[in-house]
């Protein structure tokens, strides 16, 4: 059991360098329908859960908050219908008719400048959809960066538990986000804790059509908020192999299904569409230097054995297992050792979406 000391010292880790910067009308009409098309002509895609989580103790990592005592999560728990794609990666736009939307120099320039850097690249673009949706997750960071061990070459669960320990901030690649939404809800908005999750959070008040903020997402919890009407937000039959795609008998509609069997079907007026685009960014020359000479990397071992001597000088004993990063006792323990137990509040419009522990 964390005491109020370490879990307020976790918290204060937790900040990003500067709050969000809101922006609007961040993409042109032209633009948000090629970024659509994408989507229509590349689809089926799969849940964001599905893609990135194999238990829920990897899943419980990137997040910050507890069951009670007793209780067994499962991922099936946290099934909500948000589904992912990838626009760019790896510094490459991977479709051609979105080249300016990645390689945008308008977004370059709020990332260096929310950071107060010199310089800053594109480093990946992708896509949150989803129809009526509810939302469970009590807040979370985005995947943190740091030279040696980032998202490309280390899961999910590991590097944000490496974020939410402080250990490793001469090591964190600094990144600035344009998250950019598309949605009429007038109750959904985005809910985001500036100054720790303990203390109070802000929001980006709805409807959020063409609105975004320029963020440090990586070390700012936060949270989308539920959208649609309630009975709607967690279909019939949502199952890890239910997809998305554009309806064949509507240009103007979508659907949710599993196989051939549709489960929901919504009009494009109705959906919550997010595009997330990053950059890393640098302070100066020398910084992106010892960023592109892996001159100074850490690797998954020496992270790892950071935070296990780290707890161990908290009286916090952990034996590493022969495949830590799929064990899922280990990862719980270790991710126990630095997680504060979720926001202490949450704005009266945007609640948790109510789990059913029975």
């Amino acid at each position: 059991m964390l005491t109020d000391e370490r879990r307020m010292e976790l918290s204060d880790i937790l900040r990003p360098v500067a709050p969000p910067r809101e922006v609007d009308n961040v993409y042109t009409d032209d633009q948000r329908d090629r970024l659509l098309n994408v989507v229509r002509k590349d689809a089926p895609w799969r849940l964001i859960i599905a893609q990135h989580f194999s238990s829920p103790e990897e899943l419980m990592a990137t997040m910050s908050g507890k069951f009670p005592e007793g209780f067994t999560p499962t991922l099936d728990l946290f099934l909500t219908p948000t589904f992912r794609g990838h626009l760019a990666n790896y510094g490459t736009v991977l479709y051609p008719e979105l080249h300016d939307c990645f390689y945008n120099a308008r977004f370059l320039d709020m990332a260096k400048s929310y950071w107060g850097a010199e310089y800053a690249k594109p480093q990946m673009m992708l896509f949150n959809i989803n129809g009526p949706c509810a939302n469970r997750d009590p807040g979370h960071l985005d995947s943190p960066s740091f030279r040696g061990v980032r998202y490309e070459n280390a899961p999910t669960w590991l590097v944000s538990v490496m974020g939410k320990s402080g250990l490793f901030q001469d090591y964190l690649i600094k990144m600035a986000q344009v998250i950019t939404w598309f949605s009429h809800d007038e109750s959904s908005g985005f809910t985001y804790w500036p100054e720790g999750p303990l203390k109070a959070p802000k929001r980006v008040q709805p409807p959020v059509y063409n609105r975004g903020v320029v963020v440090q997402n990586e070390m700012l919890m936060h949270r989308g908020e539920a959208n649609g009407p309630l009975d709607q937000q967690v279909p019939a039959g949502l199952g890890f192999d239910t997809v998305f795609a554009g309806d064949p008998s509507s240009p103007d509609h979508w659907v949710l299904r599993n196989g051939d069997d549709v489960i929901a079907r919504h009009h494009t007026d109705e959906l919550r569409f997010l595009v997330h685009w990053s950059a890393e960014v640098f302070s100066d020359y020398d910084e992106l230097k010892k960023n592109m000479d892996h001159s100074d990397d850490l690797t998954v071992d020496k992270a790892i054995d950071m935070m296990v001597d780290d707890l161990g000088s908290k009286g916090i004993k952990l034996d590493i297992p022969s495949a830590p990063l799929h064990d899922a006792a280990f990862i719980g323990a270790l991710n126990a050792g630095y997680d504060l137990g979720g926001p202490a509040i949450y704005p009266d419009e945007a609640p948790l979406s109510a789990f059913q522990l029975a």
